[in-house]
């Protein structure tokens, strides 16, 4: 199990934290790291390619049927910020199931890893570590869509 800033909601039942969510068929991925790191760029680039806006900067957890759940905060439902652009609005997903946990602040030093997994409201999700990893968005999106060859996780 990776240990990130989300231990501090390892078993919580509910928790807003700082990230952004985007959703495939209703698979989120929860896209989290420091300010700066290029959650809301990686949100936009999956967006473009077909990917819907669940929330940007401040993401709702809730644990519902034995799976973490991310929504929006209200306030902000429906906007994503654009480094140099300012704030754009985006059709809203609902409620998305938490597929995938991608951290931005540190690499993957393996070409093709293994799987790991992170807590979160007391739910297991699996973990990816992404900074740096060229055509990012695109293969998120081929693994939302068809998954990945073994080895699989546990939960997928």
């Amino acid at each position: 199990m990776g240990k990130l800033p989300l231990s501090d909601i390892a078993d919580q039942e509910t928790a807003c934290v700082h990230a952004t969510c985007i959703a495939v068929q209703n698979a989120g991925v929860l896209i989290i790291g420091a300010s700066g790191t290029g959650k809301s760029a990686l949100a936009l680039q999956m967006m473009a390619l077909g990917a819907q806006l669940v929330a940007d900067d401040r993401v709702n957890l809730l644990t519902q049927d034995n799976h973490v759940m991310a929504s929006a905060v209200p306030q902000i439902l429906g906007l994503i910020e654009a480094r140099g652009v300012g704030l754009l609005r985006a059709e809203p997903a609902g409620p998305a199931r938490l597929a995938y946990v991608v951290d931005l602040d540190g690499p993957e030093p393996a070409r093709l890893p293994e799987p790991e997994e992170v807590r979160v409201l007391g739910q297991t999700v699996p973990l990816l570590h992404a900074a740096g990893v060229p055509n990012l968005a695109a293969g998120l999106m081929q693994l939302l869509k068809m998954g990945r060859v073994a080895p699989e996780w546990p939960n997928t």
